[in-house]
């Protein structure tokens, strides 16, 4: 039996990651013809969640034993203490077929359409659970026409504004052909990056991709990755202090794109989130469409320290 697991924060939200992911903090918002699903690893803020009518459904996360669903973890800071102190370290697995069908069927009786959008399928089983809750639906007598499970190829912010150009689509009225098309086109625009201390972990968890081959010089460098399907490589830089530097230069390098709806997301590093948000601000000169805190599951595989920054254009998001 391991440690007990850490009970939600009680001292506030975090100004940079907001409060906690958790499923019970839902606005009262009209739904739209199209329901907006994700998984836990888009790392949205609450705020937005709920603005935009939103369901999540949640991954897991498994260190010292004992099983969690990922949004009832609120002490971020606990949990990553443990894995550091974990010789084993922790695994992470997809929702089950259950776990999707409790959030699908509400909206199929209602008459809704569905628009389901998730991890990479090259990293995680989750687009496959989201499928197979289609498959049963549609065996069911669901019409297969208005249930859609888009694999993003990406995780965390990237998914994450997939899902927000989805919910623009949704709000405009739009079935589930147009919202599909529209997270479509939003994760075809998206780039996006992250820089992290280690690739101990993710050679631990196996997802470590094409950044394998940097493994040799792990020691010596802070790599800078980019996920397209698996984890690609895309600079090595050796200091911390260059990799915020390789940063901002990446936001010049977006907003000479148009890709001007920007975000920023870290793991235990909300001083240097906060950091490169100032500096991105100063770069694109608007605030970004928003700044979270990535969690346990995503956590797991690349350890703390991670800070990222991407985008896409401004107007294709709500």
């Amino acid at each position: 039996m391991g440690l007990p697991w850490p009970g939600r924060a009680s001292s506030g939200p975090d100004p940079i990651r907001g409060t906690p992911p958790s499923s019970d903090t839902k606005a009262a918002v009209t739904p739209s013809r199209t329901a907006v699903v994700c998984d836990s690893t888009s790392y949205l803020p609450d705020a937005l969640i709920e603005r935009h009518n939103i369901d999540r459904v949640s991954l897991y996360v498994s260190l010292g034993g004992e099983q969690q669903p990922e949004m009832e973890i609120g002490d971020y800071a606990g949990f990553f203490d443990r894995l550091r102190a974990s010789d084993e370290g922790a695994t992470t697995s997809q929702p089950s077929v259950g776990d999707f069908l409790n959030v699908y069927r509400p909206h199929v009786e209602a008459g809704r359409e569905i628009v389901s959008i998730h991890l990479s399928a090259g990293i995680s089983g989750t687009f496959e659970s989201a499928t197979q809750a289609r498959n049963q639906l549609i065996e069911e007598g669901a019409d297969p026409a208005k249930i859609e499970v888009y694999d993003s190829r990406s995780a965390c912010g990237g998914m994450g504004m997939a899902v927000l150009g989805a919910a623009k689509a949704a709000e405009a009225g739009g079935g589930a052909p147009e919202v599909l098309a529209a997270a479509e086109s939003t994760r075809e625009q998206l780039r996006m990056w992250f820089a992290i201390d280690t690739l101990e972990y993710l050679r631990k968890g196996g997802r470590i991709g094409a950044a394998r081959a940097w493994l040799g010089s792990a020691l010596q460098i802070k790599p800078i990755l980019t996920l397209e399907e698996e984890i690609t490589p895309v600079e090595r830089v050796r200091t911390r202090r260059r990799v915020f530097e390789r940063l901002v230069q990446y936001a010049r390098e977006l907003k000479e794109a148009g890709d001007d709806g920007w975000v920023v997301q870290h793991i235990r590093d909300p001083e240097n989130a906060e950091r490169l948000a100032g500096a991105a601000r100063e770069v694109f000169g608007s605030d970004p469409v928003f700044i979270s805190e990535v969690g346990p599951v995503i956590g797991a595989h690349t350890g703390p320290g991670l800070l990222g920054l991407g985008g896409v254009p401004r107007a294709m998001l709500p």
